[in-house]
């Protein structure tokens, strides 16, 4: 008999809770310079050549403890001046280029009103002439390209960041609707993990109303280990029974069977034996010959008869009786019954734990009330309610502003803040003309000369205002590039500094440790964003930490530690309701002393059993006379024998009576020996299971594990009652605290990500130094490269302009041989210093 129906333990459950609704942030916090960033690495190249210091970071800590003030000590100026050597000796550069370049140019203008510095209005040819020429065509050409070079990587720089424009806005655009997005999110993000609390309460639900098949399975099964085994072996002894009577009733009609057919087989054995005699007394048998096989048949005569007396064995009827009258009582049945009031051990659960579960809903009402209380307690929908009225505020601000910027378009070269598209080609052009125009007009005037094929002659000069626009062009150079000099170097010491101290530290994360130093801010806080939000400098918040927890897209309740302020943690504690459920549990008792096992009446029929005197049949008198066979001898042997004897003799009478008295003894062994075989089989089978029952009958077995499984039930069944309900118990409190967890790592991982706290940080940084910083030192870097080639310009061009300006006197030459010109030299050798009639006119 099996078990049928009985529940089984179920598995805890693992809660799905779904996933937390999402806002989709849509800025995309990363600068591509494109082409332009190649004249960024140069000018990083270069901070690099000029600074190649690492951060000074313990020089800061200290600056920004003494709150920015004056650098007193010794070690603070040696490290400062260290680190900004290579800005100062760039720096002293430029003002020694600003300082000098206009009282070069004075000192160059009063030479030239004194005929010097190339002022004179006479020259002598040389044979070089030409060589020189176009010596310094080539080198006035190179510097040229090199000015221009330099002018066109600070147009580039100033384009750059006036294209910027359009990706600024966007950038902060992006940013202000993900504020948006964060601040309208949030609210229902709260909502949904209050409204999972259902989800926790259902499955709770069904584990209360489930009680009996949950926690009755769990303490059915447990017990069954031990009840189950009792059961079934007193199930097992109904067969035993019933076997015991069939081999009963098989031994008490084979017995009798055997006793009638050795009988009828002794009788016709005895016909047959007498018979034989008989014929052997023919007178054939007096043959010689004959006589021997005559006297064998006789000799083999006393064996044809039964070897087996079942007569003497007692008969079993007394024992069938007594077991007859045992299986009066069904025991199968009332082990069934036995079956069925341990298998309503989960009703009994149910029935017994009503009270309990009825407070355990109860308490589920009650904490779903307190969350909903306590979320309404904290003002999360009027707090970013306000925070989104300030986003729209400041965008309609920011969106104000775009279209003023329209008419301040001043190009970088001149305020490099109020830098826009509208004014940068002319400016740039016309710094251009500044550093380049005594240089330009004469490369200008020697490729035209050389393109149109006119030979550039010595009596062939340009005119005085032509002249006038050269030294115009020096003029001003030595005017105003000093003052470029100047913006500049105070651009270079700016730029520079920022982008060491401010851009390079915060992409290595250095600028971080900075702020992050405890005792910075305030002397007596360790971290100042905790001191300021909470009053707590202690708590373990650094400006890292946060930034990299929103750049990972993190909560921002894990990520400010928001629980000092929302103590969600304190109200979610899983110990709260541990408490509260297992005051509910305390009073739970589960009393299965009214299963019955096994009745008094099935106790007494076993008993019954082993009185029926199965174990005082003398089975070994049976077994000795079923090991004895039917017949002394085979009889088909020996009628095949009789045949053979037969065959040896002579036709005639006897011959044909041997073999008649075979096939006699033949169908004596198939009519009557064959079945008493068989009988005699069922006889030793039934014979040895009353043999094996009685020897091996485990009534007392069976009684002993019954009544012990009673009393496990009816006495110790409190310690599994006890051990299963705690089980019961801690799947009730798991709900409880998967919900909880849940709310943690959720707030944690998925409610109000802060990932546009640091979009902003990374912006601030995209816009103040890819977009502003790194075009405004490009801006200096290009200018600067094109202000330091000027000086050689201006020499260059002074040099190159006396082969080209109208003389007072003509040319004279040193040797007697035909110039360039085609004339003799001797013939104006006396004509030195003869006033050119030209000039006299």
């Amino acid at each position: 008999f099996l078990q049928s129906g009985t529940p089984a333990a179920p598995a805890r459950t693992i809660l799905d809770f779904g996933f937390v609704p999402s806002g989709v942030y849509d800025t995309v916090a990363y600068y591509e310079p494109g082409a332009t960033g190649i004249l960024f690495n140069m000018m990083h190249a270069f901070l690099y050549v000029v600074q190649p210091n690492p951060f000074p970071e313990d020089l800061v800590i200290r600056v920004a403890k003494d709150k920015f003030g004056a650098i007193q000590s010794e070690y603070q100026k040696v490290s400062v001046i260290y680190y900004e050597l290579g800005f100062v000796v760039c720096a002293a550069l430029g003002l020694l280029f600003t300082v000098l370049l206009p009282l070069v140019g004075l000192l160059f203008c009063l030479c030239r009103c004194c005929n010097n510095c190339g002022g004179e209005m006479h020259q002598r040819q040389r044979k070089n002439a030409d060589c020189l020429r176009g010596l310094l065509t080539t080198l006035l050409l190179t510097t040229t390209f090199i000015i221009t070079a330099g002018v066109l990587c600070a147009y580039a720089a100033n384009q750059n960041l006036s294209s910027q424009l359009k990706s600024m806005r966007r950038l902060v655009k992006s940013n202000l609707k993900d504020l948006h997005t964060f601040a309208n999110q949030t609210p229902a993000q709260i909502d949904y993990l209050i409204s999972k609390y259902d989800t926790m309460k259902q499955h709770v639900l069904h584990d209360l109303e489930n009680v009996g098949v949950i926690l009755g399975g769990r303490i059915h099964e447990e017990l069954g280990k031990d009840v189950q085994p009792a059961l079934d072996a007193a199930l097992s002894m109904t067969g035993t029974m019933r076997d015991t009577k069939d081999a009963l009733e098989n031994v008490s009609l084979t017995l009798e069977t055997l006793q009638e057919g050795t009988v009828k087989l002794q009788a016709n054995l005895s016909l047959v034996r007498g018979s034989l005699s008989n014929a052997l007394n023919d007178p054939v048998c007096s043959d010689a010959r004959s006589s021997e096989i005559c006297l064998n048949i006789r000799s083999t005569l006393p064996k044809l008869e039964i070897a087996a007396n079942y007569s003497s064995l007692p008969d079993v009827t007394n024992q069938l009786d007594k077991v007859n009258e045992v299986l009066k009582t069904d025991l199968g049945q009332i082990v069934e019954k036995g079956f069925a009031s341990f298998n309503d051990t989960p009703n009994l659960v149910t029935d017994q734990t009503r009270n309990i579960v009825e407070g355990v809903k109860v308490l589920l009402d009650d904490v779903g009330s307190n969350i909903t209380t306590f979320t309404k307690l904290f003002p999360v929908h009027s707090t970013l309610t306000n925070f989104t009225k300030m986003i729209s505020h400041t965008h309609s601000q920011i969106e104000d502003i775009y279209p003023q910027q329209k008419v301040f378009h001043v190009p970088l070269t001149l305020f490099i803040m109020f830098s826009f598209s509208g004014g940068s080609v002319v400016l740039p052009c016309a710094v251009w003309l500044c550093l380049s125009s005594p240089s330009i007009f004469w490369v200008c005037c020697v490729v035209f000369w050389d393109l149109t094929g006119t030979p550039l002659q010595p009596h062939v000069a340009v005119s005085l205002t032509q002249e006038a626009t050269c030294s115009c062009g020096v003029g001003f150079s030595f005017l105003f590039s000093w003052v470029l000099m100047g913006v500049i170097t105070a651009l270079f010491l700016a730029g520079g500094n920022l982008e060491k101290l401010v851009c390079e530290p915060f992409q290595t994360r250095q600028l971080f440790k900075v702020l992050d130093t405890p005792n910075l801010v305030n002397s007596a806080w360790k971290n100042f964003i905790p001191g300021y939000l909470y009053n707590d400098p202690e708590m373990d918040l650094t400006a890292y930490s946060l930034y990299s927890n929103c750049k990972d897209n993190r909560g921002i309740y894990s990520a400010l530690h928001l629980d000092k302020v929302f103590n969600i943690s304190a109200f979610f504690n899983t110990s709260v309701y541990s408490k509260d459920v297992s005051r509910k549990f305390e009073g739970m008792k589960v009393d299965l002393r009214g299963i019955i096992l096994l009745e008094s009446e099935g106790k007494q029929n076993l008993i019954s059993f082993t009185e029926t005197g199965i174990n005082e049949i003398d089975f070994a008198a049976y077994l000795e006379e079923v090991n004895k066979g039917v017949t002394r001898i085979d009889l088909v042997d020996f009628a095949s024998q009789l045949d053979a004897q037969a065959d040896q003799l002579s036709k005639g009478t006897l011959q044909t009576s041997l073999k008649g008295h075979a096939n006699t003894i033949r169908q004596i062994h198939i009519q009557q020996v064959i079945p008493l075989e068989q009988s005699m089989s069922t006889l030793n089978q039934s014979i040895r299971l009353l043999e094996r029952t009685s020897s091996d009958l485990p009534v007392s077995y069976v009684l002993a594990a019954v009544d012990a499984a009673q009393y496990l039930i009816s006495q110790n069944a409190t310690f599994v009652i006890n051990q299963e309900t705690e089980k019961y118990k801690q799947t009730i409190i798991g709900y409880f605290k998967q919900y909880i967890d849940w709310i943690r790592t959720s707030l944690a991982l998925e409610v109000a990500t802060c990932k546009p706290l640091s979009n902003i940080v990374d912006t601030a940084e995209i816009l103040g130094c890819s977009f502003l910083l790194d075009s405004v030192n490009t801006f200096w870097f290009g200018l600067g490269c094109s202000t330091l080639f000027l000086l050689p310009s201006i020499i260059l061009s002074v040099k190159l302009a006396k082969f080209y300006r109208r003389m007072d006197t003509e040319d004279v030459y040193d040797d007697m041989e035909i110039g360039i010109n085609g004339y003799y030299n001797g013939y104006y050798k006396h004509l030195e210093g003869i006033q050119n009639p030209v000039m006299a006119r």
